[in-house]
């Protein structure tokens, strides 16, 4: 089999994981490499930091494929002083590529979203919110964002978020719970990275708990308070880390990039990088609550 080169790895990725996809204010895209270098080995990562730079140097990784994009909000100058500059220049001096796979991924068949309600063994899976059409193997499929699905027997607030910790890779936050432990649950709503914007397509959904990431105090507050006056269910909230809501995608996205390559003749490695890029290192804790509005 011949080794692919950076533009047959982009065009194989771009069917799997199609531009159009990404939301308006993304960046996702190339942004590191030479479209005619071959690519050997490829590092898959959430976040394009310095870390994971030297990891793929070391590795001897030829393009990494991060979720977060390096750029998403630009920058002026990119001296190695300024620390995007210096994983820029890195990666450029030891000939290696960046691809940022960020909103298109979080739609897409096979994507982040459906990695996560995969792993949590969801069945009748649907969009959540902002429906687009991909074409995939000669058919047609709905994606967008988020997804809302339902366990294959009914089980506690409790055992659920239990569930999830062993499949999400451990944080110094763990997770976050908002409901009665022994709430029943069944149908699951759900959203890896931040996901309070989804808010009103969650209430729609009839979900009786959402999974979601960087949950701010306010609008997490009044989704329980309507929900629980419209429908006289209160949602329940399950909070975890926006890196490990999304880390559970990488070895889907590496398993189906290389079986895209290969089915194309083309030999590939891949590796998911272990690098754990929450940025909170330790949690102390200020004592056990008993359930919500508990008294001081």
């Amino acid at each position: 089999m011949k080794t692919p080169t950076l533009a047959d790895v982009l065009d194989a990725f771009e069917t799997l994981y199609p531009a159009h996809l990404q939301e308006d204010w993304d960046a996702s895209g190339l942004v590191i490499g030479r479209r005619d270098a071959e690519v050997k080995k490829i590092l898959f990562a959430v976040d394009a930091i310095g870390a994971v730079a030297e990891e793929a140097v070391e590795t001897g990784a030829d393009l990494i494929i991060t979720h977060h994009p390096l750029l998403l909000r630009g920058a002026s100058f990119l001296p190695d002083t300024d620390y995007k500059g210096n994983i820029v220049h890195t990666l450029i001096e030891n000939k290696c590529a960046l691809l940022a796979a960020h909103t298109n991924t979080d739609s897409a068949v096979d994507g982040v979203n459906e990695a996560l309600a995969q792993a949590l063994g969801l069945t009748d899976v649907k969009v959540l919110a902002d429906e687009k059409t991909q074409t995939l193997n000669g058919a047609e499929h709905t994606v967008g964002i988020g997804r809302v699905g339902t366990l294959p027997q009914t089980t506690t607030l409790k055992e659920l978020a239990d569930a999830l910790a062993q499949i999400l890779p451990a944080t110094a936050g763990g997770l976050r719970v908002a409901g009665s432990a022994e709430a029943p649950i069944q149908r699951v709503a759900l959203c890896g990275g931040a996901g309070d914007s989804l808010f009103g397509a969650v209430e729609s959904s009839d979900a009786d708990v959402y999974i979601t990431a960087d949950l701010r105090h306010h609008p997490a507050s009044e989704l329980r308070e309507k929900s629980r006056l419209a429908h006289q269910k209160t949602i329940n909230l399950i909070d975890c880390s926006h890196f490990a809501s999304e880390w559970v995608w990488l070895a889907t996205g590496a398993r189906r990039l290389t079986e895209e390559l290969t089915a194309r003749g083309f030999a590939i490695k891949t590796q998911v990088s272990t690098l754990n890029s929450d940025p909170w290192d330790f949690r102390i804790s200020t004592g056990e609550v008993e359930g919500s509005a508990s008294t001081l």
